[in-house]
C-alpha cells in the first residue's frame, strides 16, 4: 500500500480526534483492520504507539493548565499499569505468533468498539445518571482509591487487547467514580493515564513483534497536522452531531466484527 495513503488516513483521523477528542484507537485499529487489511493484532499494536506519541502533546497543555488531577490518575495507573504487563505477559506465553492472538483480539475488539459507540451516542444521560448517582449513593472516600484500581486493571486489559479503552470508557468511569472533578479535569486525566498506559502496551507489543513501524510513521507523518487542524476548527463543526456520527460508526463496526 503507498504511503501517502496510511498518511491521508492518519489525517483524518487526527482531524476528527482534534475536533472530539475521540480516542484514535477506536477509530484507527478497526480502520486498519477493516480498509486497510492489516492483521488485528499489528493494528493494535502500532495503534498503541501511535497514540501515546499523538496524546502526549494533549497532556502537556493540560498540565500546563493545570487541568489533570494527578492523585485519580495515580489510582487510575495503579491498577491498568500491571494489568497492562500482566496481559502482555500472558500473550508472549500464548504465542508469538499474530494470528493466534487474532482470535482473541476480534471478539474483544467488538466488545471494546460497541461499549465506546454506546458511551458516546448516550454520553449525555451518561453523564446525568452519574450525577443522580452520586447525590443519592456515592463511594465512601476510603473506599474511592481501590474501586479506582479496579477500573483501571480492567481498561489495562481492554487496551492492550484492543487499544480501545482508555479514552471515552475510562472518562466514564470517572465521571462516576470522582464526582467532584469538572468536566474539563475528567479529561485532563483521562489523557494523562492514557499516555503511559499505551506507551507501556505498545512497547510490549513491540516486543511481541505485532508493531510495524513503517506504518506508524507515515499514519503520524498525517496525523500530528491533523489533530493541530482538528484543534482549531471547534467552533466550525457541531461536535455533538458528529460524536452522534462516529457513535453509529462504532457501534456498527462493532456489531459487524462480532458477527464476523
Amino acid at each position: 500500500m503507498d504511503w501517502w495513503i496510511q498518511a491521508v488516513a492518519g489525517f483524518g483521523v487526527g482531524v476528527l480526534v482534534g475536533l472530539t477528542g475521540i480516542g484514535g484507537g477506536a477509530l484507527m485499529t478497526p480502520l486498519l483492520v477493516l480498509a486497510f487489511g492489516f492483521a488485528p493484532a499489528v493494528a493494535v499494536g502500532t495503534d498503541l504507539l501511535f497514540a501515546s506519541i499523538t496524546k502526549s502533546g494533549g497532556v502537556w497543555v493540560h498540565t500546563r493548565r493545570r487541568t489533570v488531577e494527578w492523585r485519580a490518575m495515580a489510582w487510575l495507573a495503579a491498577g491498568s499499569l500491571p494489568a497492562a504487563a500482566l496481559t502482555l505477559r500472558w500473550l508472549g506465553r500464548w504465542g508469538a505468533n499474530p494470528r493466534q492472538f487474532d482470535v482473541l483480539i476480534v471478539p474483544v475488539l467488538a466488545v471494546a468498539l460497541t461499549l465506546t459507540g454506546a458511551v458516546l451516542l448516550f454520553k449525555t444521560r451518561v453523564q446525568r445518571f452519574a450525577g443522580q448517582w452520586n447525590r443519592t449513593g456515592h463511594l465512601e472516600e476510603r473506599r474511592r482509591p481501590l474501586a479506582t484500581m479496579a477500573v483501571g486493571a480492567v481498561v489495562g486489559v481492554l487496551v492492550t487487547l484492543t487499544s480501545i479503552g482508555a479514552g471515552a470508557l475510562a472518562a466514564a468511569a470517572l465521571l462516576f467514580l470522582h464526582p467532584r472533578l469538572p468536566a474539563v479535569k475528567v479529561a485532563g486525566t483521562d489523557l494523562a493515564h492514557a499516555v503511559p498506559l499505551a506507551a507501556v502496551a505498545g512497547f510490549g507489543h513491540w516486543q511481541l513483534g505485532t508493531v510495524d513501524f513503517p506504518l506508524l510513521g507515515n499514519l503520524l507523518l498525517g496525523s500530528l497536522p491533523g489533530i493541530f487542524l482538528g484543534s482549531h476548527m471547534g467552533g466550525v463543526v457541531p461536535e455533538r452531531a458528529l460524536r452522534s456520527i462516529l457513535a453509529t460508526l462504532l457501534l456498527l463496526v462493532g456489531f459487524s466484527l462480532a458477527l464476523k
